[in-house]
């Protein structure tokens, strides 16, 4: 098996964004082309705010809808079910974390295009991800970031 290129993503997160570009191109698009449409028969279109607002529209989704396809084809798809070593940190891996004080934190290493900090989805490139990757139960990595250093301790990896 040859190694693909590309960066990382899970199939959760690119079921997201095939749904997201479907739904601006099924849904979205032909109802600002709809409202155009009817804007553009009411006569004078530098007046017609329905026009301009539905023209402006209709570019920022063409423009969305033209980075989620590059961004897919780009994207490599791994299931993190299918990691053959699930005793370390790789892309995919759910780690609970503590801290010196024994504060818990559970974070998931996701594809960069997925994450979201506030579920405890952080992207593969992050200073959190980097310093998890390669990481076994009972390791302390040290993880640098804006507001100093800090050490955690790896409590337990598993792979959804």
């Amino acid at each position: 098996m040859g190694q693909q290129q590309g960066p990382p993503i899970t199939p959760a997160g690119m079921a997201a964004l095939k749904a997201r570009y479907d739904h601006l191109l099924g849904t979205e698009r032909p109802e600002i082309v709809e409202i155009v449409s009817w804007a553009a028969g009411n006569g004078d279109r530098s007046e017609n705010g329905d026009y301009l607002y539905g023209r402006k529209r209709m570019r920022e989704i063409d423009r969305e809808l033209g980075y989620l396809a590059r961004r897919m084809k780009a994207l490599r798809v791994v299931d993190p079910s299918h990691q053959p070593d699930k005793r370390s940190v790789y892309f995919g891996a759910t780690v609970e974390l503590a801290d010196d004080d024994d504060d818990r934190k559970t974070v998931t290493l996701v594809g960069d295009d997925e994450q979201d900090a506030g579920a405890g989805r952080i992207g593969w490139k992050s200073p959190m991800a980097r310093a998890l990757k390669g990481a076994s139960v009972g390791d302390v990595r040290t993880v640098t970031l804006p507001g100093g250093a800090k050490e955690w301790e790896v409590m337990a990896i598993r792979y959804d």
